[in-house]
């Protein structure tokens, strides 16, 4: 059963920083620390493409409010109120037969739920998806979404030039890698609202299959999560790395098994507890230590995975640093003779 309304802990000043993945963490305390970038951006995304965003919006989807979907304005209120925020962003439904969420906008941050996603969702389900996409206008990801977008738009005119597509390319790779893991920091944010991990893995259940929960097994989708992570051979594992390369969210399977990963990790309960960073200490957050801990993320990663060429390039580590062993020894390098 989901956790009753009562019992959720509000997470008094919580900052965004609790939730965020380190590879996202480090990214955003960059751009944070990158004076006038983001004010750049803000501008021309407000003079062009925000105006109209939210006048489609006005003429063609419908605003929640007391009266209208009262159910998801409860939620967001809720929501908005375990997570400690004062002012909480329009919620639009949108009529699409994707299911689907987003959250819009730098200026003033919009979130929309298409109306296969509302149809698909239970109540607290939805409570998830709403405390999801708070995540996202909390952590500022439409700035870097932003930035990827343009850069989506320049990819075809820049690889008409030579090597000019290849730069681009790199640069896009690297964002769609970012945006991959702030869905799974928004994730985090909507297992807080939630305070029920069962939620959450149901979501990305119905996300995965459709629907059909009667169907569906928490165990098995489990396992298929850490087939997927860990299973197959060189051939799946550079398969892996293909498929994914244009993709800017993460696998639904994946996306349960991080989740999952981030609840036994003991950080959820640590949260839960009262132990998180404060929106007061935001302005002290360092480049270094984001930068270290994304780092460190990436090592345990590279340690803790299973597949092929993971395995492949770790035992290639190893061999090359027996080598470099046997050449210092073999030719002295390195001694006082």
């Amino acid at each position: 059963m989901a956790t009753p309304v009562r019992s959720r802990v509000t997470l008094t000043d919580i900052s965004s920083r609790a939730w965020e993945h380190p590879a996202d963490k480090g990214a955003l305390v960059a751009l944070r620390k990158l004076r006038g970038f983001d004010t750049v951006l803000k501008a021309v995304n407000g003079l062009i493409s925000e105006r109209t965003v939210r006048l489609m919006l006005l003429g063609d989807s419908v605003r929640v409010d007391e009266r209208q979907f009262p159910v998801i304005q409860r939620l967001l209120a809720d929501v908005g109120r375990v997570l400690d925020v004062a002012e909480l962003p329009e919620v639009y439904v949108v009529n699409d037969p994707y299911v689907n969420a987003m959250t819009i906008g730098m200026e003033k941050p919009v979130i929309l739920l298409n109306s296969a996603l509302v149809d698909l969702m239970d109540e607290e389900e939805l409570r998830f998806v709403v405390g999801h996409e708070l995540g996202h206008a909390l952590s500022g990801h439409a700035v870097y979404r932003t930035l990827l977008l343009r850069l989506m738009q320049l990819s075809g005119i820049l690889a008409a030039l030579p090597l000019g597509g290849l730069g681009v390319r790199l640069i896009v790779a690297a964002l769609m890698e970012w945006s991959r893991k702030a869905e799974l920091s928004a994730d985090r944010a909507g297992l807080l609202a939630t305070q029920d991990p069962a939620t959450a893995l149901r979501v990305h259940m119905k996300t995965a299959g459709g629907g059909h929960l009667e169907d569906l097994d928490p165990v098995s989708f489990l396992a298929q999560g850490a087939e997927y992570s860990e299973g197959g051979d060189l051939r799946d594992s550079i398969l892996k790395l293909l498929l994914v390369e244009q993709q800017s969210h993460p696998f639904a399977v994946v996306r349960a098994t991080e989740a999952k990963r981030w609840v036994d990790s003991g950080a959820y309960t640590r949260i839960l507890s009262g132990d998180y960073p404060r929106r007061s200490g935001d302005a002290d957050a360092t480049m270094s230590e984001a930068a270290k801990e994304a780092a460190d993320h990436y090592a345990r990663s590279f340690a803790r995975a299973s597949d092929a060429l993971t395995k492949l390039l770790r035992d290639l580590g190893g061999v090359l640093t027996g080598v470099k062993g046997w050449f210092d020894e073999r030719f002295g390098r390195g001694s006082s003779d």
